[in-house]
């Protein structure tokens, strides 16, 4: 792509250089070359491994179960979690020592906890790894505590990182006095570098005949064809091919460096993704309207208006006569009123998400009567995007 542009660039440079152009000439064509040269490179390009990943590097997770020790009286009540107890007892009896049968323990500085990782690709054998650490039982704080020893295991059921190690617990919190306080979550904590790896997990890269597969991220034909056309011009050579809408079939070479240094060539391509599908996402939980630059709104007329009950309730007292034999009771008047807020069609259109966001903010609606209002759109046919609901 940069080929022609360099090239005039030098002749220009020799051709100053030689005296056939004068200082301004040549200044003006050294400007509009430099100007090609810049808008040569593709906008909001992407490396490929921003884009996709080879298939089989991948991270494996683990998870193990075991025990917290040396917690401040905010361990597990046995009684209420008597796997606490059965497992420390378990464990002290392959450290040789022997609890009592019928023994009643009392632990409140032991914790159950299950500990979970993410075992990277290409992991050996000594390296350590990050562990997140979480009380299973109702033990109200893990702070200060050690998790001991613990297998960490895959799906497989094989055991790939022991984990040990000191809690770090970003929580905190107090009682006393019948009140208490409590800052973030004390059940849970990290312990960085808190497993070493013992088992390697085997990937095989290019085993059959040196194809490789890359897989995107999201599916787009597009972004693919983009793909395959930006790699195959960076090596000179057919060496990609589109399988389908997600993977792209490589012919890596057989050698280990030789591959690796294929695989990194690959990675680092640049390619500018086709533009995403006009998208808004609603979170019904938390109200929020989140919508992509593809989003447009065809021309409508929008009316929203929403009904507000009030009920009042004034209690007054009802006395019999000086005489009578009447008892004094509390009479209830409730006054219910209703009222419809006045509501008015309005124009809403929009080309741009700028002009999107224009039009729906001057509806004056609160995030929630704004989903209303976009699905009523979506239905007319106005909004010009998926609505997806998470």
């Amino acid at each position: 792509m940069l080929k022609r542009p360099i090239t005039l660039l030098r002749r220009a440079i020799a051709m100053r250089l030689s005296g056939y152009r004068t200082i301004n000439t040549w200044f003006i064509q050294v400007g509009v070359l430099v100007l090609m040269c810049l808008l040569a490179f593709p906008a909001h390009a992407e490396r490929i491994r921003e884009l996709a990943g080879f298939a089989g590097v991948r991270d494996n997770q683990l998870v193990g179960y075991g025990l917290v020790v040396g917690l401040d009286s905010t361990g597990d009540q046995t009684t209420q979690a008597p796997f606490t107890s059965q497992s420390l007892t378990n464990m002290l009896s392959q450290l040789g020592v022997t609890v009592p049968a019928g023994t009643n323990l009392q632990l409140r500085n032991v914790a159950a906890v299950m500990v979970t990782a993410d075992l990277p690709p290409f992991s050996r054998p000594g390296q350590r790894l990050d562990i997140v650490v979480s009380s299973i039982a109702n033990a109200r704080s893990l702070r200060g505590g050690t998790l001991l020893m613990t297998p960490l295991k895959g799906a497989d059921g094989d055991t790939y990182a022991i984990a040990q190690g000191n809690m770090l617990v970003g929580g905190a919190g107090a009682q006393a006095g019948g009140s208490s306080v409590q800052i973030n979550q004390q059940a849970s904590g990290r312990i960085p570098n808190g497993a070493l790896v013992e088992r390697e997990v085997p990937l095989n890269l290019g085993g059959n005949g040196g194809m490789l597969e890359l897989q995107l991220n999201d599916s787009d034909f597009g972004t693919v064809q983009r793909m395959v056309t930006a790699i195959n011009n960076e090596f000179g050579q057919s060496v990609a091919y589109a399988r389908n809408g997600r993977v792209i079939a490589l012919d890596g070479p057989m050698d280990d460096n030789a591959r690796v240094n294929f695989m990194a060539r690959v990675e680092n391509v640049r390619v500018t993704p086709t533009e995403a599908p006009a998208r808004v996402v609603l979170n019904s939980r938390t109200g929020s309207v989140v919508m992509n630059s593809a989003v447009t709104l065809r021309e409508a007329a929008v009316a929203h208006g929403s009904l507000s009950i009030m009920i009042d309730t004034q209690f007054g007292v009802s006395q019999p006569n000086p005489f009578g034999e009447g008892e004094t009771v509390v009479v209830p008047d409730a006054d219910i009123d209703i009222e419809q807020q006045e509501a008015y069609l309005q124009i809403v259109e929009g080309a741009q998400l700028n002009e999107v966001v224009n039009a729906l903010n001057a509806l004056g609606a609160t995030p929630q009567d704004l989903m209303s209002i976009l699905e009523a759109l979506k239905a007319s046919g106005s909004l010009r995007a998926e609505l997806e609901v998470i």
